[in-house]
């Protein structure tokens, strides 16, 4: 038997096991109930967030009934189902020879239907040609658009659908997924490497799985945040945590060595500093939101340690950050000595509440308010202790 990929092997095979995108699969089943399904739909949304599985549902909810047709359906093979890709199949030819055939009936089923995958890709001619069949379609034909990019179907196009706008899945409904696909696949796994597998799958359900049909490859029956960090060359967060303390710090050197061994795990300049910055910006939402915000998604034990970093920086001081990582990060592409301003960087985020305090001193302002005092107040701690030392 050959091997199926996890994101074919769980793919939702009724309406009610639809995860993300409940609303839309409640509409049509709705509007098949109560006889009221339109001629053609439009299913926009990022790749992976069920455009496709959504319409072979439908489909088999307006055609199915035999447990052999609901499974031609549900893997593309059915005859009255016909399932074509635009992005290799972009032509006015392709186009006149689906509308020549949508004239004969379906084989088997009440509706012959067609599911035009990234319908944007079609040229301007077949475009026009398939917008006079949907203008006066068959009785027996059905039509499902999907794309990514909605802004390229021609609007007299998508005057003539249904529309439904696909959200991307929330990290917390892609890791319970995951939690249920590695049970039934017999692995254990760390709640943090699930929570990171679905934050990396940013919005996509068939990307996460697809990372974690990576990690089941190595033949690992435990799967950590280690294991994952290593394979798909992440940075370590347990590093980068140290990193961020050691600028809370405000000790430049301790930030540059463990800058340094994040570099010294194979991990490019470019994705440290974007991990950073996705850090840092869970740090500022933390610090001005509260801890309980949702605009932060991390785990129960993530969040704990990350609401207690939040603590030591001010919520302007962490902008500036990422302003700072931001401006670094572009530079450093197109420079001959990225690691400088990779370090510099790091000095300059150490020092920034230093620099601050400063600031406000030559203002006047003797360190009030904000990062200022927050800043000035570990300066002068700093101080003291190094004046006690002495």
């Amino acid at each position: 038997m050959s091997y199926t990929v996890l994101a074919r092997r769980y793919r939702s095979q009724e309406f009610d096991q639809v995860i993300g995108q409940e609303a839309i699969a409640r509409t049509l089943q709705n509007a098949i109930n109560t006889n009221r399904v339109a001629h053609a739909y439009l299913f926009c949304g990022t790749r992976g967030v069920g455009k496709t599985t959504m319409a072979r549902l439908f489909a088999k909810a307006l055609n199915g009934g035999s447990a052999e047709v609901d499974k031609a359906i549900m893997a593309g093979q059915d005859t009255d189902v016909i399932e074509i890709d635009a992005a290799s199949n972009t032509g006015v030819d392709n186009a006149r020879e689906m509308i020549a055939n949508s004239m004969y009936r379906p084989l088997r089923g009440k509706y012959k239907v067609y599911i035009i995958d990234e319908v944007h890709m079609l040229s301007n001619a077949a475009f026009n040609a398939l917008l006079k069949t949907m203008e006066e379609p068959p009785e027996h034909v059905k039509f499902i658009l999907c794309t990514t990019d909605p802004h390229k179907v021609l609007p007299t196009i998508q005057s003539r659908c249904q529309r439904f706008d696909f959200r991307n899945i929330p990290v917390a409904q892609i890791a319970g997924h995951l939690a249920d696909v590695i049970k039934q696949e017999k692995y254990n796994a760390e709640p943090e490497l699930i929570h990171q597998v679905a934050v990396l799958g940013n919005g996509s359900m068939r990307d996460a799985l697809t990372v974690l049909e990576r990690l089941t490859a190595t033949g690992e029956k435990k799967l950590t945040l280690k294991l994952l960090e290593e394979l798909m060359g992440l940075p370590d967060r347990a590093v980068m945590s140290s990193l961020i303390d050691s600028l809370a710090d405000g000790d430049p050197g301790k930030a540059l060595g463990y800058a340094s061994d994040l570099l010294a795990k194979g991990t490019s300049i470019d994705q440290v500093i974007e991990a950073m910055l996705l850090r840092l910006r869970d740090l500022m939402i933390l610090a001005a939101c509260g801890p309980t915000t949702r605009l932060v998604e991390l785990s129960d034990d993530a969040r704990k340690d990350e609401v207690t970093r939040a603590q030591r920086f001010d919520a302007a001081g962490l902008v500036h950050m990422i302003a700072l990582c931001e401006n670094v990060q572009k530079a450093a592409k197109n420079s001959s000595v990225p690691r400088a301003l990779y370090d510099a960087l790091v000095v300059r985020l150490a020092m920034t509440e230093k620099l601050a305090d400063v600031t406000a001193l030559i203002a006047g302002k003797g360190g009030t308010g904000g990062a200022s005092s927050s800043g000035a107040a570990s300066v002068a701690a700093r101080a003291e202790s190094a004046a006690k030392k002495r």
